[in-house]
């Protein structure tokens, strides 16, 4: 039998909330914990109750979709986060998949296509409306651009690349240690490394260049 996956619903409109948990939970895997009616809540409830997925709206008051998806990558919360909203520009697209959101799916999707985002991403994938897809395309060509602009990112090794992406998500050495099975000393040792083929100045400078260029890494 597949595994549940527990969700955490982030909207203002009450009537929007409703709709939402009807539809997710129509499906047995899904489980929807909580809901929230602003940023704030949404991180409370989160760090109570522990979900796999939040699905955030970006216009929210007191904290918005992206205040919240910055707090919670700030304390290095594991959920993942999927936005569902109105918004079809390409800059805020942009800026949540920089952010490092795992979702972009539109408000007005079909339920199957909001059901399907939610599974991908509780899968590890990344998931964007299908009428966005255009906008993906335009970030891989952004990242084959970066490439050719960083060519010093060639320098680094596998794992350096590896550990340069665990330092975009906000990990710290310990944490990126765990995950790789080595000592935290070895990770101190790489960004060191890292940060001399790079020509950065500093850890400050490349936690900087890392969560800025997160998604060509």
């Amino acid at each position: 039998m597949s595994r549940e996956i527990s969700i955490i619903i982030a909207d203002d409109h009450p009537i929007v909330r409703k709709g939402l948990r009807e539809i997710i939970e129509a499906d047995s895997r899904l489980k929807v914990l909580a809901e929230a009616d602003d940023g704030e809540e949404a991180i409370r409830l989160i760090e109570e109750l522990k979900p796999e997925i939040v699905v955030l709206d970006i216009d929210m008051p007191r904290l918005d979709g992206f205040g919240a998806a910055r707090e919670l990558l700030k304390r290095r919360n594991p959920v993942k986060i999927v936005f569902l909203t109105i918004h079809r520009k390409e800059d805020i697209f942009h800026a949540a998949m920089d952010l490092g959101v795992r979702g972009y799916i539109l408000k007005e999707s079909a339920i199957f296509e909001i059901v399907n985002g939610i599974k991908a991403v509780a899968e590890g994938e990344y998931f964007v409306t299908a009428s966005l897809t255009s906008f993906l395309i335009g970030r891989r060509q952004r990242a084959q651009n970066f490439e050719r602009t960083e060519p010093n990112l060639a320098r680094l090794t596998p794992t350096e690349r590896r550990i340069l992406q665990l330092i975009a998500d906000y990990k710290s050495n310990k944490e990126i240690a765990a995950e790789l099975f080595v000592h935290y000393r070895t990770i101190e040792t790489h960004r060191t490394n890292i940060c001399q083929k790079l020509e950065l100045q500093g850890h400050k400078a490349l936690l900087k260049f890392a969560v800025e260029n997160k998604f060509e890494l």
